[in-house]
């Protein structure tokens, strides 16, 4: 009998606390102020040891994801909301492409807007909550009341050929990073439809300045993602945002269905100690730990070599303004007869150089189609076309079109980082002449013999009136669909002013539009839709007490864009506050950027500009 008695006072109690907790539900919701987290799922609060432990023991970084994080239905409703009634913006920065949706932080309460979709507002109010704050301190074992309630999310959506490029998420107060996905909720998502969060592991910068035995090192991520984690319906994705070391991106979507997420981040009250290591920090910082390129290097060790080999005295080649009666720069006959079996004969007469430098001194840049003679550029774009018909098949087998980060790598071809900066492989092999599929020996020959002999030097500087080059520095680079890209940094500044010189291989014939079916590879170059091409922009030198934000995409001032273009050599004029950057390469590109690029130095008192 006290048993039985003993169950009965339990059910009451459980009666009576589900009727309070009912009562405390319905007064809640007439409290326009008050927050609930029904939402979530109750379980989740409950589990907080558990996911704790995953926490500090995820790699490689501290990171959580937790799984059905809102009660069944309630994220569907949220979708439908926002598909409903949400309007998105296109964005693209040499960072990032994709859509911003919903502000959720600087919607307004009372907005016809936040009327129109109440449970995406009540899911914002449960996840800013002091009781979900609370839980995400306690989860990242930080000190409780470390976040405070600023509002800062959105509603993301990348679609087929978004992406977000590797950065760690430092900006001002940021404390924790989430990303909740609403992706299709009827179809698993799968590996490859692309879409991932790729998680960084952080190193310590390999210079020969780094104080290794110094409390705090420069860390930088790794040229590759070490983690891949799906964007699963209804899970949270979480991580404290720390400099140097949370270092993610979002992988590019292939599918085509649409990868949604509420994304955003809590806030303390002030910034982390060390925020100067933050990523758009170091992108704008110059100084040697921010370099990328490398040093500037004398032309004596090219010049004596290609002059022996065409027999041309140096410094007797090229006539000047004294002997015609102008101060025009004429191109010499033994410097003509070295660049002729290489160079496409219409550049090198005298018609066409003088119209070359006329434009080029009205614009800065030019851009010469077919430069090579036909027997070096078919050579050098067959075996560029076969190499990646090859990596397509390996690419293919794998079965997982994004995740083999180390196609192409090999010996010869090594990968170049770090990724916050950029992507992509390099030539380090020997060079090749005729007769030989290997398109990096072939593009080494051709830097070594042509670009960098002082004939080339001469001419470069009859086609553009500036000084002749008294340094370079630069590489051979291919740029692979999905995988390559460099960001604009000022770490690529310079003292003074550059001749970029680059010279472009890709699928197409190189001649723009044309309404045959075999110009389609360069309408889509042309198109920017699959990126590849050299963008530069003007250098923000204004100051700010905090850096811009990743999605922010109208601070860049543009001042040229050059499309990928098979056998194109680009000729720019770049000052000392101009940056550029070559655009993340999509995966429906219809081959990889190959291309020698170089940069020749400019004497500094004697710039001719």
């Amino acid at each position: 009998m006290k048993q039985q008695g003993s169950s009965a006072s339990k059910k009451q109690k459980v009666d009576n606390n589900e009727k309070d907790e009912k009562l405390q539900h319905e007064e809640l919701l007439i409290r326009p102020n008050c927050v609930l987290l029904d939402p979530i799922q109750p379980s989740i609060l409950r589990q907080i040891d558990e996911f704790k432990d995953s926490y500090l023991q995820s790699h490689p970084f501290q990171h959580c994801c937790i799984r059905n994080f809102c009660v069944d239905g309630f994220l569907e409703q949220v979708l439908d909301e926002v598909k409903q009634n949400s309007k998105v913006k296109f964005k693209e920065s040499d960072l990032f492409r994709m859509y911003q949706s919903v502000d959720l932080g600087n919607l307004k309460e009372d907005s016809e807007l936040a009327s129109k979709m109440p449970t995406l507002m009540q899911l914002k109010h449960a996840l800013y909550s002091n009781d979900f704050r609370s839980f995400m301190e306690q989860l990242t074992n930080l000190e409780p009341g470390t976040l405070i309630d600023k509002i800062d999310c959105a509603v993301n959506c990348h679609t087929t050929g978004c992406h977000l490029l590797c950065h760690d998420d430092v900006i001002g107060t940021r404390k924790i990073s989430y990303i909740l996905y609403l992706t299709d909720p009827t179809t698993p998502w799968r590996d490859e439809q692309g879409g991932m969060l790729e998680l960084y592991e952080s190193t310590i910068k390999d210079d020969d300045d780094t104080n290794q035995t110094s409390k705090r090192s420069k860390r930088v991520p790794a040229v590759f993602p070490c983690k891949t984690l799906l964007p699963t319906f209804n899970s949270l994705v979480l991580f404290v945002v720390t400099p140097g070391q949370s270092f993610h991106s979002v992988q590019e979507v292939l599918g085509d269905s649409p990868r949604l997420s509420i994304q955003g981040w809590y806030h303390s009250r002030t910034a982390p100690s060390n925020s100067d290591e933050a990523t758009l920090c170091s992108l704008k910082t110059m100084g040697k730990e921010e370099e990328t390129e490398g040093e500037f290097l004398p032309f004596s060790n090219a010049t004596a070599a290609t002059a022996a080999a065409s027999s041309v005295p140096i410094g007797s080649s090229s006539t000047t303004s004294q002997e015609n009666g102008n101060d025009m720069k004429r191109l010499g006959e033994q410097d003509r007869e070295y660049l002729a079996p290489y160079i496409n004969d219409i550049y090198l007469s005298e018609s066409s150089i003088k119209e070359i430098r006329e434009r080029f001194e009205e614009d800065s840049s030019i851009q010469l189609r077919n430069f090579l003679k036909d027997d070096y550029a078919k050579l050098i774009q067959s075996a560029a076309l076969m190499q990646d018909k090859k990596d397509k098949r390996e690419r293919e087998k794998n079965d997982k079109s994004l995740n083999n980060y180390t196609i192409g790598v090999s010996s010869e071809w090594i990968p170049v980082g770090p990724a916050h900066k950029q992507r992509f492989l390099e030539y380090v092999g020997s060079e090749t002449s005729e007769g030989t599929s290997n398109p990096g020996g072939l593009l080494q020959y051709l830097k070594h013999k042509l670009f960098l002999s002082l004939p080339f030097r001469r001419y470069m500087s009859c086609l553009s009136s500036l000084e002749e080059a008294t340094g370079y520095r630069g590489r051979i680079r291919r740029f692979r669909p999905g995988l390559d890209y460099t960001v604009a940094h000022y770490g690529i500044l310079t003292s003074t002013s550059v001749l970029d010189v680059t010279l472009c291989f890709a699928s197409g014939h190189g001649k723009g539009q044309n309404n045959d079916d075999d110009y389609d590879d360069d309408a889509l170059w042309e198109s920017g839709d699959v990126g590849g091409f050299e963008c530069y922009i003007e250098a923000d030198d204004s100051e700010k007490e905090e850096p811009e934000e990743e999605y922010d995409d109208e601070g860049d001032t543009e001042l040229l864009s050059v499309a990928v273009s098979n056998n194109t050599l680009s000729l720019v004029f770049r000052d000392p506050g101009t940056l550029h950057f070559v655009k993340y390469v999509g995966s429906q590109a219809p081959s990889s950027r190959w291309d020698i690029s170089l940069e020749y130095e400019i004497p500094e008192d004697n710039e001719g500009k």
